[in-house]
């Protein structure tokens, strides 16, 4: 069984939700991130799903949102292939290919990294 990220860092810093959202903000994408440096896509459909609703102190950001969608769905994430036209229905097509060179450089970090 596979959990929300969103949900297990929400759940696991309750007060900091409710209190700080900066910091909840913090913790939500540094939880994904390791997840996600580790191919876990659902790690990164939650990064979608945060920027993308401006959840868990996270500004809302389609350019971030598509991006990480964009990512969880080349790593096999169904649902996130869907949202991901979803919001570029709402983009322009200047916000799309940055949104797709930033998912680029990600990989392209990974890859370094490796």
């Amino acid at each position: 069984m596979t959990q929300s990220w969103v949900k297990l860092v929400a759940d696991t810093n309750s007060q900091t939700v409710t209190t700080d959202s900066a910091k909840a903000a913090d913790t939500l994408v540094a939880a994904c991130l390791a997840a996600a440096s580790n191919g876990d896509a659902n790690a990164l459909f939650d990064l979608g799903v945060a920027f993308s609703t401006g959840s868990h102190g996270i500004t809302c950001d389609m350019i971030e949102a598509h991006k990480w969608f964009n990512l969880a769905a080349v790593g096999g994430h169904e649902e996130a292939a869907l949202c991901r036209s979803d919001i570029a229905d709402e983009m322009t097509a200047r916000e799309i290919a940055e949104a797709q060179r930033r998912a680029r450089e990600w990989l392209r970090a990974g890859r370094a990294a490796a």
